[in-house]
This record gives structure tokens, C-alpha cells and sequence, in this order.
């Protein structure tokens, strides 16, 4: 069954939602390991993304995301903004002009928004970045939905991949941002960026189940 546009508008407020629930613990593992500011700045600027929502709700579903995009660029301080923009406008231009998505969109969306954040962080796996939640996710996804899996079923697996991600960023240094400044001290510490991109495969997942999908 395809996730709606409605569907999309939930999965962002539930983001958003959860950006507000977790912002202290996100700011407090960032306290560890980098600017001290990441729960902080993503609540911001998805409660800039929840206040611009209801302007954009008659766009096709990459509007919607493209406007997410923007906006979380425009309103988040740090490398997250543009990260997370960034992500959110590829995955706009990945499904252009649908008004609704079927599991293939879903995995092209993976696909963009990695795409989108190894092009604009020059990253890759293994360097303690949302990049290990999110890579393992989309391989968890994609393994599901070719199983015979339903979209929400997919995102769950997605999901569980993404926290065994966020475990794994505990046991590696961090190379790139803030963190790296660390070398080896940064080992023991999760990465929020990873944190909080499984948070965004949750909300995903969530929006899913509510719609019965």
C-alpha cells in the first residue's frame, strides 16, 4: 500500500515531535563529542519546518519535502542544517511530482538523501555520522520490501538497523566535524547525528502504523 501525501505530512510532524521529545538527550551527547548543540538546533529548525507546514500542503509530495529542506537550511545552525536540508531537498527531486509513494519512491528516497549527505558532508561510512544509521537502514529497507515485506514492515527493519548503526558509532573515532578534534577519545561515545536520523527513520515507521499500512 502507498504512503499518501498525508501520510508525508504526518511522518514530518511526528519528526518534528520527536525532535522536541529528544532535544536535551541529542544536545547532551553533542555536549560529549562536539558543538554542544545538536538537539538544540534540530528542534529549532523542525519547529520552523512544523510552523511552514500547513503553507505547503497543496504542493506534490517533493514540494513538501523540498520546502522541509529549505527551511531546516535556512534555520539550523552547525553542519546539521545543511546535512539535513540537504537530504530532505534530494529526496525531493527523487520523487518529482507524486502524489503518493510506493515502496520503490521510499528506497530512491534512501538513496537521494544518502546521496545528498555523503555529496554535501564528504563523508562515509565508518566515520561516526548519521551515515551509519542511515546506510544500514536503507540496506535493512531494501532486503525487507524484496522479501515480501509491506512499506511500514520495511521501515521497521530500516529502523532497527539504524540503532544497531548508532551502537556501532559508539566503538568507532570519529574523522569528521567536531568530534574528530577528539581521535581516540571520541570511542565510547554514539554520534547524536546518527541518533537522530534513526529518530527520523522512527517517525517514518510510526506515520506508517497510524495510517494502518
Amino acid at each position: 500500500m502507498a504512503a499518501t501525501k498525508q501520510d508525508v505530512i504526518h511522518f514530518i510532524e511526528l519528526f518534528d515531535t520527536k525532535m522536541e521529545e529528544h532535544r536535551q538527550e541529542l544536545t547532551d551527547m553533542d555536549q560529549a563529542i562536539g558543538d554542544g548543540d545538536h538537539g538544540i538546533n534540530m528542534n529549532r529548525g523542525m519547529k520552523a519546518v512544523g510552523e511552514k507546514l500547513p503553507t505547503v500542503t497543496d504542493k506534490p509530495i517533493d514540494g513538501i519535502l523540498k520546502s522541509v529542506g529549505m527551511t531546516l537550511v535556512s534555520t539550523v545552525g552547525g553542519a546539521s542544517g545543511p546535512l539535513y536540508g540537504t537530504a530532505f531537498m534530494r529526496s525531493g527531486m527523487a520523487v518529482k511530482g507524486k502524489e503518493e509513494l510506493d515502496a520503490d519512491d521510499i528506497s530512491k528516497i534512501f538513496d537521494a538523501a544518502i546521496e545528498g549527505i555523503v555529496s554535501r558532508g564528504k563523508a562515509t561510512t565508518g566515520e561516526k555520522t548519521m551515515l551509519d544509521a542511515i546506510v544500514p537502514g536503507k540496506d535493512a529497507y531494501n532486503a525487507a520490501i524484496a522479501d515480501g515485506k509491506s512499506i511500514t514492515e520495511a521501515l521497521a527493519a530500516a529502523e532497527e538497523a539504524g540503532w544497531k548503526g548508532v551502537e556501532y558509532t559508539k566503538s568507532i573515532i570519529a574523522t569528521k566535524g567536531r568530534a574528530s578534534y577528539l581521535g581516540e577519545r571520541s570511542i565510547g561515545f554514539q554520534d547524536p547525528g546518527a541518533t537522530s536520523i534513526t529518530y527520523m527513520i522512527q517517525a517514518a515507521k510510526e506515520a506508517g502504523e497510524q495510517a494502518g499500512k
